[in-house]
């Protein structure tokens, strides 16, 4: 998927934009490379101490997808190296995101696949697994589906289910556009605080205390975005 200039922050401020849910994956899924950014539907995978399953979902996924592993987190094994990356690469997918950690991390960059995780650890899969365990994919609290949408970059991840990524996808694309706009006005000499009248602002505020910028700003314009 082009992602035109679109990061995770625009997403993130679309789903809020169109009411959406925001779901991300936690603060410390990070990427292996930086400015590495992709976006696709999602290939969903539970690792569960067998690398049969992420092998499936790859089987079943297009090109485009990305490759979402649920390891439930867990930071005293790789779930996964530079076979099953290679393998998802060789397979079109664009990306992988890892609920848990990843070894093999110079052939990881040689490869070049983007992908996220909790960072490395030599240690491979460990023999004590649940295979009970929940069928629901999840990154941090939140479940993941086939087809859901997953846009990653070097903030993170955020997933948007399938039904809501049209949607909200306009909405980040407006806000993304509205803020091109702001930039090249403070670069042309307009600062942020112009455009937004905040002087305006805190004079009504002055006068009163309830007056929150969050109304001023609904007040002054709609398309302004800060």
């Amino acid at each position: 998927m082009d992602l035109d200039g679109l990061t995770t922050a625009h997403v993130t401020d679309g789903c809020l934009r169109v009411g959406v849910p925001v779901r991300c994956g936690p603060a410390g899924l990070l990427p292996l490379v930086a400015g590495a950014a992709f976006a696709g539907p999602a290939a969903p995978a539970l690792h569960l101490g067998s690398v049969d399953r992420l092998l499936e979902a790859i089987e079943a996924a297009e090109p485009g997808d990305v490759l979402v592993v649920d390891n439930a987190g867990r930071l005293d094994e790789a779930c996964l190296g530079d076979l099953l990356v290679l393998e998802a690469a060789t397979a079109g997918l664009v990306g992988v995101v890892v609920w848990g950690l990843h070894r093999d991390t110079a052939d990881l960059l040689r490869i070049g696949l983007p992908l996220l995780s909790l960072g490395a650890l030599p240690t491979g899969p460990l023999p004590q697994h649940d295979h009970d365990a929940h069928d629901v994919v999840r990154v941090g609290e939140w479940p993941v589906a086939a087809g859901d949408l997953v846009v990653g970059d070097d903030d993170g991840v955020v997933l948007v289910p399938a039904a809501d990524a049209a949607a909200v996808l306009t909405a980040a694309r407006g806000i993304r556009d509205t803020e091109r706009a702001q930039a090249d006005r403070i670069t042309a000499g307009t600062s942020l605080r112009e455009q937004v009248r905040f002087a305006d602002y805190l004079a009504r505020r002055a006068q009163d205390p309830t007056w929150t910028f969050r109304q001023h700003l609904r007040a002054v314009g709609g398309e302004i975005e800060v």
